[in-house]
């Protein structure tokens, strides 16, 4: 299998990501206690920060590498992953992690914005490949219409939109950081709320974002066969039977 064709794991996405980063900032304390290290208060809330950190960090290079494929949202989340361990490391106050928090949804949103002005938006990089819809046939149905402008433009406004989720989440981890934040840096009531944070970004930030991305790619599929004439089991991708 080529890199290209590799898809990536959900579930190790939110084991690595989520569950278990979540689970050492929260019950870090109590697990080193259980293994019978004697650290100072301090060192120990270090050492399970440092800890909690690698596990996203390591999941985010390793899918890198695996896919060989340049994905400018991977940099920007091993960046988050390593500017929040700059921040615990460096004890720098709570403003600092909230500031993080939203800056980083925010700058994926003027990423995607942004590819909305270039040849291939973001949503034509996600969607128009062969192992999701049927590209030959989309291609040669705008081309007997004369509609690529119109399809171009369809392009456009579901990035516009996805852009927007994007936005939407800068806005609700800035909230829910200013909520849960209210220690210093460098303690384990700080790893505690850094728990709290990566564990409620889903039900309370992933969620919503992806209502605001599944619609914009359903506005999509529905602009696409308005467009084409093509109905949705022609758009869609079916895979070959490979023969035994």
């Amino acid at each position: 299998m080529s890199g290209d064709s590799k898809r990536e794991n959900v579930w190790l996405n939110l084991g690595f990501n989520i569950v278990v980063p979540s689970a050492l900032l929260i019950k870090g304390k109590a697990l080193v206690e259980w293994c019978g290290f004697e650290l100072q208060p301090s060192d120990a809330a270090v050492a399970i920060f440092c800890l909690a950190l690698l596990f996203p960090l390591a999941y985010g290079i390793w899918d890198l590498v695996s896919r060989r494929k340049f994905n400018i949202f991977s940099v920007i989340g091993i960046l988050s992953v390593v500017l929040t361990g700059g921040i615990g490391l460096m004890k720098l106050s709570r403003e600092w992690m909230i500031v993080k928090e939203g800056a980083v949804p925010l700058a994926l949103g003027v990423a995607v914005l942004i590819s909305a002005f270039t040849k291939k938006p973001l949503v034509s990089v996600l969607l128009m490949n062969d192992f999701v819809v049927n590209v030959e046939k989309i291609h040669a149905e705008l081309t007997a219409k004369s509609a690529e402008s119109e399809f171009d433009s369809a392009l456009k406004t579901a990035t516009y939109i996805v852009s927007a989720s994007f936005l939407l989440s800068s806005v609700l981890n800035f909230a829910l950081a200013a909520w849960i934040y209210k220690s210093p840096a460098g303690t384990d009531e700080f790893n505690a709320e850094v728990g709290r944070m990566t564990a409620l970004s889903f039900p309370v930030i992933v969620l919503p974002t992806m209502v605001v991305f599944i619609y914009a790619l359903f506005k999509l599929f529905g602009d696409i066969t308005r467009i084409t004439g093509l109905t949705l089991e022609d758009l869609v991708k079916v895979p070959e039977k490979k023969a035994e």
